[in-house]
């Protein structure tokens, strides 16, 4: 097979690999149906987390069936299914407490960018439509691998309520993907910090109520403006940066709370300036094999359609520019079709 292979920043190549293979009887091979570029994969891609060794990349997906283990029950070859970037037995204390992305027996997806993917722990990880979906709810399907659940959780993270103010930080495919999780919990005004005009619009779209373009100090006196000086109920840093986990934390009123879900990087929080702003604090892996089946439900009746963010659309052997884009900011978020 083929797929995309990180080599040093800036440099990611479409070659041949070896075919993946059932290596656990808990394991499967899917074939991919679509896969994507994550905001996450743009770390190592800028020289801003090691590389080490050529590599695969990837870690959303979706696909049909080829070949499952023994222990394999719960998926059959043939089916369409969906997965999560952190694989799951779905039985360990820590799955049956919906913290799937803490499994005692975890193991993060990397591979995924290619025409075929071993999943392991496939029996607890994947999770099968009852048909084959429309090739148009294919995106949506890809998103809730990833964007829409790591959104999601960042939302519940952060306790959105009915009626409640939330503010969502960084505006690429999972704080859009926290906008439509805002809205579906129930958030009357959702404010979404933005500097974009064509992910501004998505935004809105998506429900947010209003747009603030600035950031640092200026972004947060004016949600302040906005919650008669007191801060939003719940905030959702979808970034990772020390200025963005600064502007939700500064952002979050006395009792608000923050779900932050950006990979941390040069993060530092202060242990007293958190503990006088009585502000909770929440991140981490999102459990997205928690959310799937709801998801799943409301992306194929409907409800939500958070494949809206993929604005670029290639074949999957053009995989780097993908990257690209995404690097130079001309697409939020780049599918690929094998």
């Amino acid at each position: 097979m083929r797929g995309a292979v990180i080599h040093a920043p800036g440099d990611v190549r479409f070659e041949s690999l070896d075919d993946p293979k059932l290596i656990e009887p808990t394991d499967a091979v899917i074939r991919t149906v679509a896969t994507c570029v994550c905001g996450s994969d743009l770390w190592p891609y800028r020289g801003l987390e090691p590389i080490g060794d050529p590599h695969p990349m990837g870690h959303e997906y979706v696909g049909i069936v080829e070949e499952v283990g023994s222990e394999v029950a719960d998926v059959r070859p043939g089916q369409f299914v969906v997965g999560s970037f952190a694989t799951s037995d779905n039985t360990c204390a820590n799955c049956l407490r919906g913290w799937q992305s803490s499994c005692l027996n975890r193991e993060f997806m990397s591979t995924c960018q290619a025409d075929y993917v071993r999943i392991p722990n496939a029996h607890g990880t994947l999770v099968a439509t009852d048909e084959h979906p429309d090739a148009a709810m294919v995106p949506s399907l890809l998103a809730v691998s990833d964007a829409m659940g790591t959104g999601w959780y960042a939302a519940l993270a952060a306790e959105v309520k009915p009626g409640s103010t939330a503010v969502v930080v960084g505006d690429g495919a999972v704080g859009l993907c926290g906008v439509i999780a805002a809205k579906e919990l129930g958030a009357e005004r959702i404010i979404a910090m933005s500097r974009h005009e064509s992910r501004q619009k998505l935004a809105l779209e998506f429900g947010a109520t209003d747009i603030v373009g600035e950031r640092g100090d200026d972004g947060v006196a004016r949600v302040k403006d906005l919650t008669g000086g007191i801060g939003a109920d719940s905030v959702l840093e979808c970034v990772g940066t020390a200025e963005s986990m600064r502007q939700a934390l500064h952002s979050a009123r006395p009792g608000g709370n923050v779900g932050f879900v950006g990979v941390p990087h040069e993060v530092a929080v202060d242990g007293q300036e958190l503990f006088f702003s009585h502000v909770g604090l929440r991140g981490g892996p999102a459990p997205v094999r928690r959310y799937l089946p709801d998801l799943i439900d409301r992306v194929l009746t409907g409800r939500i359609d958070p494949g809206k963010v993929f604005d670029l659309t290639l074949p999957l052997d053009q995989v780097a520019e993908g990257y690209r884009a995404m690097d130079e900011r001309r697409a939020v978020k780049a599918l690929l079709k094998p």
